[in-house]
Order: structure tokens, then sequence, then C-alpha cells
């Protein structure tokens, strides 16, 4: 039976992997050739990211916890992570130059926000289970773009390992999450409350509100 769900997230995760030209920053912060100044401003939405998708998180645990504690547990260990990830965006946002001062004066930008914005609307509406495999599709994109943009920090703009730890954070595999996630979604599939056409429709919409925010950071005048 665990095969079930391990072929679900992978089959899923594959119908849903992004088309690579939706995403024109990271190419750029590749090769070196992206201004500072939008790394700046991909810390800066990224101060509101965190602590938003964190919320998130945590209020799917709490709606799970009940009646789905395979998933509370997955949703309870990625908001945990969000805690940590926002601990490691601070070195990065002083790295690029923002201080106290810029970031509380910062106006975030719409298409940046449309991703946790929807997350939340995800976490008061979705049932838990489909936001498991949902999110878990998204992830495999993050994480690939996350892996570039450390690297090329490193080599490309001079960064040292703590200012590119946010990121590093996110492009190391995780076994132990993977593990979670295929727990809930067994225990979705087993208990039948997988809605795997309302999942999928999830994750498209992430992966679109995902390719909002790089397109709008992309977009950004030099």
């Amino acid at each position: 039976m665990t095969h079930s769900a391990r072929d679900l997230l992978q089959t899923t995760t594959a119908a849903l992997a992004p088309d690579p030209r939706s995403n024109p920053l990271v190419p750029r912060i590749a090769d070196g050739t992206a201004p500072r100044p939008t790394l700046a401003a991909l810390a800066l939405e990224q101060t509101w990211v965190i602590p938003a998708d964190r919320r998130a998180f945590e209020h799917l645990a709490d709606r799970s916890a009940t009646t789905d504690p395979e998933a509370a547990a997955f949703f309870t260990t990625l908001a945990q992570g969000e805690a940590l990830a926002g601990e490691r965006l601070v070195v990065f946002a002083r790295a690029c130059g923002v201080d106290e001062v810029r970031e509380a004066s910062y106006e975030p930008l719409p298409g940046c926000q449309a991703y946790p914005a929807y997350v939340a609307w995800l976490a008061l509406n979705a049932s838990p289970a489909d936001v498991v495999l949902a999110l878990t599709a998204n992830f495999s994109a993050w994480g690939g773009y996350c892996a570039t943009i450390a690297t090329a920090l490193r080599e490309r703009y001079g960064f040292t390992d703590e200012a590119c730890a946010f990121f590093d954070f996110f492009a190391e595999p995780s076994p132990e999450l993977d593990e979670m996630a295929t727990a809930a979604m067994q225990a979705a599939l087993d208990a039948g409350r997988l809605d795997e056409k309302r999942a999928h429709e999830y994750g498209r919409l992430l992966q679109t509100y995902e390719a909002m925010f790089w397109s709008t950071l992309g977009d950004l005048p030099s």
C-alpha cells in the first residue's frame, strides 16, 4: 500500500513540474547578471512570505490535529522549518544591504505576495490532505531554485556560507519530511478523504503563483 502514496506524490510532482521559461530570474542569478537590488527585493519579499506561510501551516496543523494526525505532523514540521528559515533570512537580507529601517518601511509587491495569500486561502478552505499533496509537488521546484541560488550567491556574488544558509536550508533534501508526506497521503488514501483532482488544481495554482513571484522580481528595473 505504501507504494500507492509514493507513486501519487511522484506522478503529481512530475505533472506539475513548471516550465523552465516560467522563471526568468533564477537563470540570471545563476549567471551573475541579476542586479544586487533585485537580490535585496528577493530578501524583502521573503520577509513577508516566511511568517505568513508559517502561520498558515500552524493553522493547518491545528485543523487536522484530531482527524488527520499524519497531516498535522507534516504541517507542524513545515511550520517549524519556516521559523528556522526566518532566522537565516535575516542574515541574507543584511548581506544584501537591507537594514531594519528599510525592512520596516518596505512595501511588498502584489505579484510576489499572491503565493502566500493563496497558501493562507488553502489553510482556511482546503482539505488538509489535499494541501499536503499540492504543497509537496510545489516544494520540488522551490528546492531546485534554492539550490541554484545558493551556488550562485557564493560563486557569482561572493556571499558567505552564513548569508547563503536560507537557500541551503530549502535546497537540502529532507527524507523525514518526505516520509511524513507519504504517511499523510497513505492515511488519506486509506480513509478515502483525498480528492486527487482538487489537490492537483491546488498544486497548479501554487505553481502559477510561484511563477508570478519570480517574474515579478525579474521585471524590476535594474
